[in-house]
């Protein structure tokens, strides 16, 4: 029997994370993935270097588990529920991929253009460090994530969170449409 895989609706996944929220705030906890690295820091001694992690790491655990449960279904579902099929992409979508060197656009969830380390290349390499370095330093200088922001600030109707929000869909659109057409 073959079993098909389907993405929950907005009307399970939604509600979901709305209670998760709201359980947190009962609780008193925030949502957010970056402060992990600060509790990872804390807990690997880096508190004996900078004040900054001389924080009580075991208040944040749950959070870690969070995390790991975060990457090991990543892992299961990128690798044993990813479906067949590929995704259907508009026309336009489809000449644009094409343009930047897609071979076969929407044929698969992950093209191996973008998920296939033997084909990023040095200036893949590159990209990746360069971006995660400023993804890192992006989330310092914001407070957190777009996660921690767009879900848990927001949901706490913070207003640095909104204006964090706005900055990291401007920065998403610019390198979308400005920036990776330059580079690819």
């Amino acid at each position: 029997m073959d079993v098909i895989f389907q993405p929950w609706p907005w009307y399970v996944a939604g509600p979901l994370i709305a209670l998760t929220m709201a359980l947190l705030l009962y609780t008193g906890r925030r949502f957010g993935v970056s402060s992990n690295f600060e509790t990872l820091c804390a807990i690997g001694g880096a508190g004996k270097v900078s004040d900054y992690f001389k924080i009580d790491w075991k208040k944040n655990t749950w959070s870690l588990v969070f995390v790991a449960g975060s990457i090991i279904g990543g892992y299961l579902g990128g690798n044993y529920l990813m479906p067949e099929q590929g995704v259907e992409l508009a026309s336009g979508t489809v000449e644009v991929l094409t343009s930047y060197g897609f071979e076969d656009p929407g044929s698969t969830f992950l093209p191996s253009e973008v998920f296939d380390f033997e084909k990023i290349g040095l200036a893949g390499w590159l990209l990746l460090i360069v971006g995660g370095f400023l993804v890192g330093f992006g989330a310092r200088y914001a407070g957190g994530c777009t996660s921690g922001h767009a879900i848990s600030g927001l949901s706490n109707l913070q207003l640095p969170s909104l204006i964090a929000v706005i900055g990291f869909f401007i920065g998403g659109l610019t390198v979308v449409w400005v920036i990776y057409p330059l580079i690819f």
